[in-house]
C-alpha cells in the first residue's frame, strides 16, 4: 500500500492510498478506531469538604452530578501524542499490583482542579485542570474551553482524576479518531458536452475547459468540485432531465481516499503512522503463524 497525504492539518488529513484494496483500507480503519492507543482520564477523586471564608460557607457541591462531570472529564482530550507511557497492566512499576493500587508517572498523568463559585456563575473549564508534573501535559489550549460545570457563590469543586492507556474497542473515550471514512478514488468524465451545457450555464466553479482535451479531471480537488456541483443538476432537479449522464464519476480500481478528524489528543498523522504500525506488526504475526501451520 502506497500512501500520499492529500490535505493535512493538526486534527484532520486527507490520505491517498494506492495498490490496495477496499478489505486493506477498512482493516487500517478499523485498527483507528479500536487498536490506537492513547491517553483518557479513568479515574476521578471528588474531595468533599466544607470551607468558610469571608463569612460565607463554601460546600463541594453543584448542580451537576460527580457521574456527569466524571464523564465529561473521560472526553477530555489528554495529550497522547507521546507514547512515553506504559500501559498500566505492562509497567515496571505497576503490573505487579492490583488494579487499584496501579498508577505512577510512568503509566498516569494526573490532574487536579479547584474552583470556587461567584454571584454570577463561574463556569469550570478544562482549562481549569491543572498537571500534576510536566506542564506539556495540560489541556491544550484550544480545548481550554470545553466546559465541566459552572458554579455559584458557596459552591466549589475539588477533584482528582488520572489519565492511563487504553485501546477504542474498550470505551469510546480512547478511540482518538472520529467522522472517519473512505471512499473510492475517483475521475470526473464528460461524455456529453451539449448535455453539459445546462451546468455550465449556472456559471459555477468548474467550466468545460477543466476537463481539457481527453474531456477527464483527475485532480483530487477539482473532482471535489465537481462532485459537490453535480447536485445542482442531479434526477431531483429541474435541469436534471436535460443534463441526464453528461459527466459521471468513475471509481479508480485500487485507490482509495481516506480522511478523518482526531478528537485532540493527538495529531491526525500520528494517529496513521499508530496504526499503520500496529496493523503491520498483526499482519507479521498471522503470516508467521501461517508459516508454522503450513
Amino acid at each position: 500500500m502506497d500512501c500520499e497525504i492529500i490535505e493535512e492539518e493538526d486534527n484532520r488529513i486527507r490520505i491517498l492510498l494506492k495498490d490496495t484494496d477496499h478489505a486493506a483500507v477498512n482493516a487500517l480503519r478499523r485498527t483507528m478506531i479500536a487498536d490506537t492507543p492513547k491517553m483518557a482520564i479513568h479515574q476521578v477523586r471528588f474531595t468533599q469538604s466544607t470551607e468558610v471564608a469571608d463569612d460565607q460557607i463554601w460546600e463541594t457541591v453543584g448542580p451537576i452530578p460527580d457521574e456527569v462531570i466524571a464523564h465529561r472529564l473521560a472526553m477530555t482530550p489528554i495529550p497522547s501524542d507521546t507514547q512515553d507511557f506504559s500501559f498500566e497492566d505492562e509497567c515496571v512499576n505497576c503490573k505487579d499490583m492490583v488494579e487499584s493500587q496501579r498508577g505512577c508517572p510512568m503509566c498516569n498523568i494526573v490532574y487536579t482542579c479547584n474552583v470556587k463559585g461567584t454571584p454570577e456563575g463561574r463556569a469550570v473549564k478544562a482549562r481549569d485542570l491543572e498537571v500534576f508534573g510536566d506542564l506539556s501535559l495540560s489541556i491544550p489550549e484550544e480545548f481550554g474551553d470545553i466546559t465541566i460545570t459552572k458554579l455559584y457563590t458557596g459552591q466549589m469543586i475539588s477533584l482528582t482524576a488520572k489519565a492511563k492507556k487504553g485501546y477504542g474497542r474498550d470505551h469510546v473515550k480512547w478511540q482518538p479518531v472520529c467522522g472517519i471514512t473512505f471512499q473510492s478514488r475517483q475521475h470526473a468524465v464528460l461524455s456529453d458536452k451539449k448535455a453539459a451545457k445546462s451546468l455550465w450555464g449556472l456559471g459555477l466553479t468548474v467550466t468545460e475547459k477543466d476537463f481539457g482535451k481527453n474531456g477527464r479531471i483527475e485532480d483530487i480537488q477539482m473532482v471535489d468540485k465537481v462532485r459537490a456541483e453535480l447536485h445542482h443538476v442531479g434526477p431531483s432537479t429541474d435541469l436534471g432531465r436535460d443534463f441526464g449522464a453528461a459527466i459521471t464519476l468513475e471509481d479508480i480500481e485500487g485507490e482509495y481516499i481516506l480522511s478523518y478528524e482526531t478528537d485532540g489528543s493527538m495529531k491526525a498523522r500520528t494517529v496513521f503512522e499508530l496504526a499503520t504500525a500496529s496493523l503491520g506488526e498483526r499482519f507479521a504475526s498471522l503470516s508467521g503463524d501461517l508459516d508454522i501451520v503450513l
